[in-house]
């Protein structure tokens, strides 16, 4: 049961924000702010009274039980009534428990995401295209805005990583459980025997992180230029123009030659290393939260094998949920793609849940 003290709290809250935001004399920047709490907080008003008032409605309903004047009508109406004002309740706290839950502040955040071709040889980077494919897809029809950041073909014309940015509303929350090892089972085309064979790729998907977020110390970072190089030891340009950065206390280091200056390349290399120094502080953080419980959901562990996409049967399974949907050509092409993040969202609130139980 969550205390009453909370929820007059949030309707307080909610009641003087209403008064200020009607007011009108505020700063630009704090309406804005206000506003939003606002908004967040007319999504569970409606909950939250109703929760509030239900020990008086439930009392009254069941005066009307306990009464032996009352008819057999009267009692079959309060009998009916309190069985669905019961069952509000268990909503109403459900929903306010999940409002109540702390917020991942990187859930706002756009994203990082990183795939690179794992076990499996031409096949697996292969996969790695369809993924990064899929992934563009989804951003395509949600109007997210893709960027690449640097990319690796394979001879087969698949990719052996690819980096991009995607930006658009709550990106990372939408992504977050993308990280991991994404398993395919399917017929090379090169395969004669029509044998299945079995590769995988790794997915990463990083809250990007602004200055704001992260301090990078310019004393902790070495950098170092050098020539780029294209297929086959060739040279794409015969400048300096490639950068490595080099984060000194953690040994994190990027690489980046893709664009043709170096200061674009610096740019972008601190992007990467700033989101993973970010994801790097968040994990550590989340584990000292943590300590006793290990997530099914949303741990980041790129060693575990999340998804398995199986061709002959035409199924895509997420292991950490057991969902398996047998629309695989629809998933790949984007099309129910929410319907595993829903899943896996739902998930995670439930485990969420029952640590407040």
């Amino acid at each position: 049961m969550i205390p009453f003290k909370t929820i007059e709290d949030l309707i307080s809250k909610h009641s003087l924000l209403e008064k200020d935001l009607s007011l009108g004399k505020i700063d630009k920047k704090i309406f804005a702010e206000k506003s939003k709490e606002y908004a967040d907080l007319n999504e569970i008003i409606h909950n939250a009274k109703k929760y509030i008032s239900y020990e008086k409605n439930r009392s009254e309903l069941q005066k009307i039980l306990d009464d032996k004047n009352s008819d057999f009508e009267l009692i079959k109406m309060a009998e009916l009534e309190l069985s669905n004002l019961k069952l509000e309740n268990q909503n109403d706290e459900k929903k306010l428990k999940l409002f109540l839950l702390p917020k991942d502040e990187a859930d706002k955040k756009d994203a990082i995401i990183e795939i690179r071709a794992g076990t499996g040889g031409l096949e697996a980077s292969l996969f790695a295209s369809d993924l990064f494919k899929m992934y563009e897809k989804v951003s395509h029809k949600k109007k997210w805005i893709v960027e690449l950041i640097s990319i690796s073909r394979s001879e087969a014309g698949g990719l052996k990583e690819v980096i991009a940015s995607i930006k658009g509303d709550n990106i990372y929350s939408s992504l977050k459980y993308e990280s991991g090892v994404h398993r395919v089972q399917r017929v090379p085309d090169t395969e004669t025997q029509g044998r299945v064979h079995t590769s995988a790729a790794t997915v990463a998907v990083l809250p990007e992180a602004e200055e704001v977020d992260l301090k990078i110390n310019e004393s902790d970072l070495r950098i170092d230029v050098f020539r780029a190089g294209g297929p086959g030891g060739q040279s794409v340009n015969t400048t300096d123009s490639a950068v490595r950065i080099t984060h000194i206390p953690t040994g994190l280091s990027v690489s980046q030659q893709d664009e043709k200056s170096q200061h674009k390349n610096k740019s972008k290399g601190m992007k990467i290393l700033r989101s993973r120094l970010y994801e790097l502080e968040r994990s550590r953080l989340d584990k000292e939260r943590s300590k006793d419980r290990k997530s099914k959901i949303g741990s980041g562990d790129r060693s575990e094998r999340i998804r398995t996409y199986n061709f002959p049967q035409g199924r895509v399974t997420d292991h950490r949920i057991n969902l398996t949907l047998h629309k695989l050509e629809e998933f790949l092409e984007g099309e129910i793609f929410d319907e595993m993040t829903e899943a896996l969202t739902l998930q995670a609130q439930e485990e969420s849940l029952n640590t407040l139980n």
